[in-house]
């Protein structure tokens, strides 16, 4: 099928924005919905891309729209399809930037779902085929209809990708995750690393058809065959479609546990909650009803998606030791998981994050923080505020960096005053130094270089004095001064602490 047929489809009720005869003739050979900025490594050469402009805000720069249509541009995408929901119509920027980079772009209506476009192309591309000779076979009636009773029945990805390919001799097939995770292999196929499945979807060899979902991309899947000969193109991708119906039809208990751990969250922030209720809301969470347990919680850096940082960490945790695990997304774009068990159980879970979101995306960046180990279920609530202060520090040291903390790296006295609210932070710098920080003259910069250098040479004025290049005298009346205007005392070590903690809070 070709991008003008899609036009053509009146359920659909798609408008042309710009595409000239050639660019409409293009044949697609897939779909892809996203919404990252940069979508490269997603998309296949003649898919069409679907996408809902989540990531575009009005305020942006043309810029931005012609880096996104460079890429579909570069991966050789067919055609952009664009959401009018988001913004009420497709921006202009995207427009001029499809006009003069040649890609043709349709605006999809709010009324018209993703998954409808999905279905249609499909739907006639599968009619292409059917057209083509007879090596181009679908599957057997009476194989679809095992698969579609086996999906009805909530059956494991594993059996339904063993029941599809049962017909073809069962070849080597794998269900990968956006990280490169193996969800599900049939019986013959060799064990994957995460890393190795990774490969696999980055590399050209083989054949790799994405599971449409409306999942974030921290949450897609992936059929993945090594031998492109195994089975007919149309076989595969009535298969991914199955896969597809396998995950909708999955998705309504997914929100329920979901839902389910958002309340557990809820009872353990809500201080005097009794123990019999938060035993039970972790028994309905699939969590035992005895410790240890921890507390996690995660922020995706400019994202307010809750779904989406929840997958994110959901995805990451899974890479992890087997231990029992519950994810909730908050409001405000919060992640936050409970995990049953402790250390002994195996090796850190937070040593994934950093491969696991470059493997969904190389520019995510997820700050996270996890609390101390609680034996029972009432110490889950200071687990999460110490996991919250642990990731704030996170954050505020390593803004640009996926950094996964713990309340145990709480060892400094730096480390403890990071984690502070930056308006709590300022506060009491400024309450603390007084003087010292209300003016910006070169007095109150050298007081200020003097305290510095002091507190960091334990007080001694001699080293101080040889740091600052200064005779000792000097450095005794710059000390008394600073004394005088802060109301310290730099001899007593409480008053250091003070003085200390308000340069750190700067």
């Amino acid at each position: 099928m070709h991008v003008e047929n899609l036009l053509q489809l009146e359920a659909l009720d798609l408008t042309l924005l710009w595409g000239e005869g050639p660019l409409l003739a293009r044949e697609i050979s897939g779909v892809t919905a996203t919404d990252l900025e940069d979508p490269t490594r997603f998309l296949q050469p003649g898919e069409v891309v679907l996408s809902g402009l989540v990531w575009w805000d009005p305020a942006d720069r043309p810029g931005k729209a012609d880096r996104f249509v460079a890429a579909l541009r570069a991966a050789g995408a067919a055609a952009l399809l664009a959401g009018e929901e988001t913004h009420g119509t497709v921006p202009g920027a995207l427009v001029d930037s499809c006009r003069a980079q040649g890609v043709a772009l349709l605006a999809v209506p709010a009324h018209t779902s993703f998954r409808a476009v999905t279905e249609a192309v499909y739907l006639m591309q599968w009619g292409d085929l059917s057209r083509r000779p007879a090596r181009h076979h679908a599957l057997p009636e009476n194989v679809r209809d095992e698969l579609s009773s086996l999906v009805a029945s909530g059956t494991d990805p594993g059996r339904l990708l063993d029941r599809a390919f049962a017909h073809l001799g069962t070849p080597a097939a794998y269900l990968l995750g956006a990280s490169g995770r193996t969800v599900a292999r049939t019986s013959p196929a060799p064990p994957l690393t995460a890393g190795q499945g990774a490969q696999r979807l980055r590399a050209t060899a083989g054949t790799t058809l994405r599971v449409e979902s409306d999942g974030t991309p921290y949450d897609v899947w992936h059929l993945h065959l090594p031998d492109p000969a195994a089975a007919p193109p149309r076989v595969l991708h009535e298969i991914t479609d199955v896969l597809a119906q396998h995950r909708h039809h999955g998705a309504r208990g997914e929100r329920a546990a979901r839902d389910r751990a958002r309340a557990l969250v809820r009872l353990i922030e809500a201080p005097g909650t009794d123990a019999v209720s938060l035993g039970s809301a972790l028994q309905e969470c699939g969590l035992p009803a005895e410790g240890p347990y921890q507390a996690v919680t995660a922020r995706l850096a400019g994202h307010d998606d809750d779904r989406t940082a929840a997958d994110a960490l959901t995805e990451a945790l899974r890479h992890g030791p087997a231990r029992p695990f519950a994810v909730a997304g908050l409001d405000g774009g919060e992640a936050v998981a409970v995990l049953q068990g402790g250390a002994a159980d195996g090796e850190d879970w937070s040593g994934t994050v950093g491969p696991v979101l470059r493997a969904c995306d190389p520019s995510a960046v997820l700050h996270t923080g996890s609390g101390a180990y609680a034996a029972e279920p009432g110490g889950l609530r200071g687990s999460l505020v110490q996991a919250r202060h642990a990731r704030a520090v996170a954050r505020a040291t390593a803004p640009e960096a996926t950094w996964p903390a713990s309340v145990e790296d709480l060892t400094t006295l730096h480390a403890l005053v990071a984690g502070i609210p930056q308006a709590v932070r300022e506060v009491y710098s400024r309450r603390t130094l007084g003087p010292l920080v209300e003016g910006d003259g070169p007095s109150e910069r050298m007081l200020l270089e003097t305290l510095e250098v002091f507190l960091a040479h334990n007080g001694s004025w001699a080293r101080t004095a040889e740091a600052l290049h200064l005779h000792v005298n000097t450095v005794h009346y710059r000390v008394r001064r600073i004394e005088k205007l802060t109301g310290r005392d730099l001899s007593r070590l409480g008053h250091k602490l003070d003085l200390r903690a308000a340069l750190l809070c700067r």
